[in-house]
């Protein structure tokens, strides 16, 4: 669980691990959804019945089917005590309750048991921060040795690691969250673009898929926030974003992105370059019907244009930056695209190639 960098591949680690500790055959970690009021299956592994998947996207049971998520893993030990793991079987030996922890047999649950061919499970609560998170859940196969009370007080154990290694991969999800993400937005930011087009550009090196980026300049923030304040100009920042994303979606697997203060970029990896000039009008026009702000200054850069070499992220970005800056100077409500107009003797790519002309927010990007 700890290799792991998903929440998922920990969950998938954890329910692996537990099944070859507690010799089941099968295992499956569940997470409580409390708003939804059900238990949402995240992981299956071991063997499978023709009804269950590994990763699934709707498996899920009301909690109402389930009793003893909300009795026995929360009033029952919530002044205090710690929960603990039960076992329920299809065929109780003569003379034995149900279940080796306490819970009350579940008539689901053993009737699940029955239709997938196993004999025997035992649950144990997965505790986060003194609250219910979900459940562990270990199965045997019919005709195998049926759990006992040691087996129960394992999984105890099990899950309590378990709850340490999810809270773990928790906090990892929510600071790489917080390291690619800006704030105000809820976009990526530039570090999330830096690493999406060195790999976009790999691409385009090894398999020749097309990277184009749309550099993005807002007009009229700083306008709006002298007379405005800056809580209208951070509103009028969020609107412009929800305009990009939109407009992103259009273009699969697109990163919608604020590079910092009023400049945005959209970078989409694989879309041939017309679709992506497409797009970044249909940007423009949107950024125009905004309440706030003056629209936006929109340039294109994409190796499916003739632009030469872009040996670098570098490169890529000098280009779609000098088309904005083409698009600023001349007040244009449509984006200017590099390469289009020319060739090598385009005046964006001659912009782009002058040391002594770039353009001043690429020139502020690459300052170091």
């Amino acid at each position: 669980m700890a290799a792991a960098h998903t929440p998922r591949e920990s969950a998938h680690a954890a329910a692996q691990g537990v099944r070859q500790a507690l010799a089941g055959s099968f295992a499956a970690i569940s997470k409580w959804e409390r708003e939804l009021g059900q238990l949402r299956v995240l992981v299956n592994v071991g063997e499978l019945a023709d009804d269950e998947e590994e990763f699934p996207d709707d498996e899920a049971y009301p909690v109402h089917e389930f009793p003893e998520i909300v009795g026995f893993l929360h009033e029952q030990w919530a002044g205090g005590g710690e929960p603990s793991a039960w076992v329920e079987t299809v065929d109780p030996p003569p003379g034995a309750p149900a279940d080796c922890g306490g819970g009350a047999a579940n008539r689901q649950r053993v009737a699940a048991l029955r239709r997938r061919g196993r004999g025997a499970c035992v649950v144990a609560p997965i505790v986060l921060h003194g609250r219910a998170w979900g459940e562990l859940y270990v199965a045997r196969p019919a005709g195998a040795p049926v759990f006992d009370r040691a087996d129960a007080d394992f999984a105890s154990v099990l899950a309590a690691v378990t709850a340490a290694g999810i809270a773990q991969t928790e906090r990892l999800a929510e600071a790489r969250r917080l390291a690619f993400t800006d704030a105000l937005t809820g976009l990526a930011n530039r570090r999330a673009v830096d690493m999406r087009l060195d790999e976009g550009l790999e691409l385009h090196r090894t398999e020749g898929a097309v990277v184009s980026l749309v550099v993005c300049d807002l007009n009229g923030l700083k306008r709006v926030n002298d007379s405005c304040g800056h809580a209208v100009g951070d509103r009028l920042l969020e609107r412009f974003g929800s305009v990009l994303s939109l407009c992103g979606a259009m273009l699969p697997g697109a990163l919608a992105a604020r590079l910092g203060g009023d400049e945005f970029c959209l970078l989409a990896v694989g879309p041939p370059a017309d679709e992506v000039v497409k797009v970044a009008g249909e940007l423009c026009e949107r950024a125009g019907e905004l309440e706030l702000g003056e629209g936006v200054a929109v340039g294109v850069a994409s190796t499916g244009d003739p632009i030469g070499p872009v040996p670098s992220a570098r490169r890529l970005f000098r280009l779609a930056d000098a088309a904005q800056y083409k698009a600023k100077a001349a007040r244009s409500g449509e984006p200017v695209v590099a390469g289009r107009h020319g060739g090598k003797d385009d005046p964006v790519v001659r912009l782009a190639d002058a040391p002594d002309r770039r353009p001043g927010p690429e020139r502020r990007r690459f300052r170091r």
